[in-house]
């Protein structure tokens, strides 16, 4: 029988789950049926697809993570799953990380005017720039869930294991740790090309309103809107990610804490707010997939309604 809050953790997880495959999920269906219908793809839903498919394989690692912890808790006592956990969720973990960057990137290189020769050649070479950074960062992160495996770490593990029996816990937990933050340094860098990205949004942004005002045309033109758009995108995502970096550095630090398991539930529970709920944050700051969210908004009204054929929900629309 669970405990009140370990089934209460067990609800919380599974409906963020549902809501983060939900939107993350709608953005991958609807790039997909606008591909096999025009038969081509922009460069800005190849991010966004990568990116959902990414977030949505991050969101089933942790969940599947809780909820052995909690139904099976001599399955995750015993670490036999861990390894294979810790590698996935490093994969999921760093294509998340990288292909939201590149997200900024694109931002960037699409709306600000520096005049830098070298911004001008990456801005000039999008097209192969942000592919490159997309393939490039997939190999760094599958090279780096690959050495979470625990047979590269037999070597450290013995270099500082104690004959001390009442420090085993410590010690295997310890470089497990280690493991984890180490493995995942990589989502410092393109953390700071997010930074990067925000801080040029800025100059940018700054240089074209004081030239609107010294041109006397205002400062509520469409590139101001674009560069207000792009630049509360990269906000909120930057917010969200040092959320998440926050929780999880408690998360693999509980061994020290009292009451670790409830640390680690909490800590889940935050965790999945960062993947669920930055897709819909997405689907609001893209017109088509706003459009079609907004369709499917009207088609579940007018369905809880009476049920109007759909006809009728098309001239809604």
């Amino acid at each position: 029988m669970l405990q009140t809050i370990e089934a209460l953790y067990v609800i919380l997880i599974a409906g963020e789950l549902t809501i983060g495959i939900w939107g993350n999920g709608f953005i991958v269906l609807v790039n997909c049926v606008d591909w096999l219908t025009k038969r081509v793809i922009s460069l800005v839903d190849i991010i966004l697809m990568s990116l959902a498919i990414s977030r949505i394989c991050l969101l089933c690692v942790i969940s599947v993570d809780g909820f052995v912890m909690v139904l099976f808790p001599d399955i995750y006592d015993s670490g036999e799953l861990s390894g294979i956990l810790d590698a996935f969720w490093s994969l999921a973990n760093n294509l998340s990380v990288w292909f939201s960057s590149c997200l900024s990137i694109f931002y960037l290189l699409k709306i600000a005017n520096i005049s830098h020769p070298c911004f001008l050649w990456l801005k000039l070479k999008i097209n192969k720039v942000i592919p490159g950074i997309l393939l490039g960062s997939s190999l760094v992160s599958l090279v780096i869930s690959v050495s979470m495996n625990d047979d590269m770490w037999c070597q450290f593990l013995k270099t500082i294991h104690e004959e001390n029996i009442t420090c085993e816990f410590k010690v295997s937990k310890i470089p497990n740790t280690f493991k984890q933050i180490t493995s995942n340094l990589g989502a410092t860098v393109p953390f700071i090309l997010c930074l990067i990205s925000f801080f040029l949004l800025l100059f940018s942004l700054f240089r074209h309103t004081k030239r609107m005002k010294l041109h006397a045309t205002g400062t509520r033109d469409p590139s101001t809107q674009v560069h207000m758009k792009a630049i509360k995108a990269v906000v909120i995502f930057l917010l969200l990610l040092i959320l998440y970096y926050a929780v999880f550095l408690v998360i693999t630090s509980n061994f020290l804490i009292p009451q670790g398991k409830l640390v680690v539930m909490i800590g889940g529970v935050i965790s999945l707010i960062f993947p669920s709920s930055h897709s819909f944050i997405l689907i609001m700051g893209n017109s088509k997939l706003k459009e079609a969210f907004l369709k499917v908004l009207r088609f579940v009204k007018v369905f809880h309604k009476g049920g109007k054929p759909l006809c009728s929900i098309e001239r809604v629309s």
